[in-house]
């Protein structure tokens, strides 16, 4: 059996997408709470500059890859009326039972689905823009789900995937003083699970940088990929198209 990477651990390919669900499952109520006090809200202009980015308009079909608490799709929802198609969706229960209760309280309602982003419940050439934000780097076959993405957009759709990625060097040192001090302790005294946010900091450092991942895209077949560096490479916006 193949291994892949947990973090800093090396598992078994067929055990990481469990590990995973273990995590979220214990984040999920406090995960936005964390969001916020993580990124100082940053990871709210993060996700309106995705959205600023993605061309979505009244009548787009749009796919919320591992929404999980459903900020981009109720941003995409807002954008795709009248007439549009926003789908919220993610692998883990726990994160899409809290996405879905907290649209429906802003009185938007989206069509939800449990899947996996490898093997994706939809037609190919259907959507006009399928987005994952900050879930990509928790996928065991990274490779397989870009490729699953880009199969579901119709032709001159795009694929648009923010993750945290490289910090420029010289913010390094305080940055990693501040992933592995900080979150750990953060999540321990708010989320109430400390080991959720080690990994979280190991699993940014495993995932491939802003140049890799572009490869990455152009080899599931992904044309004019391009990338924005935001708050000095703490996180990439990543897109590209299908032609």
């Amino acid at each position: 059996m193949s291994e892949t990477h947990f973090g800093y651990q090396k598992v078994r390919e067929d055990e990481k997408a469990d590990r995973v669900a273990g995590v979220f499952d214990s984040v999920a109520t406090r995960y936005d709470l964390m969001n916020d006090l993580m990124s100082g809200g940053l990871h709210r202009v993060w996700k309106a500059f995705t959205v600023a980015k993605s061309g979505v308009h009244a009548g787009s079909r749009v796919l919320d890859v591992a929404g999980g608490s459903g900020d981009l799709a109720r941003a995409f929802a807002k954008r795709a009326a009248p007439g549009g198609e926003v789908w919220l969706t993610d692998i883990n229960h726990a994160m899409l039972a809290v996405g879905r209760d907290r649209l429906i309280d802003a009185g938007t309602v989206v069509p939800v689905a449990q899947c996996d982003a490898e093997r994706l419940p939809f037609p190919g050439d259907y959507f006009d823009c399928v987005s994952v934000a900050f879930g990509l780097r928790n996928m065991t076959h990274k490779d397989r789900a870009l490729a699953e993405m880009r199969r579901v957009l119709r032709p001159g759709g795009s694929l648009l995937v923010l993750e945290f990625s490289q910090i420029a060097k010289p913010l390094k040192p305080a940055y990693d003083w501040y992933s592995f001090k900080v979150l750990p302790w953060l999540g321990r005294r708010i989320a109430k699970d400390e080991a959720a946010y080690r990994y979280l900091a190991e699993s940014i450092r495993m995932h491939p940088d802003q140049a890799k991942l572009k490869t990455m895209m152009e080899q599931a077949g992904l044309e004019g990929v391009e990338y924005w560096n935001l708050t000095a490479g703490v996180v990439a916006l990543h897109r590209g198209f299908k032609y």
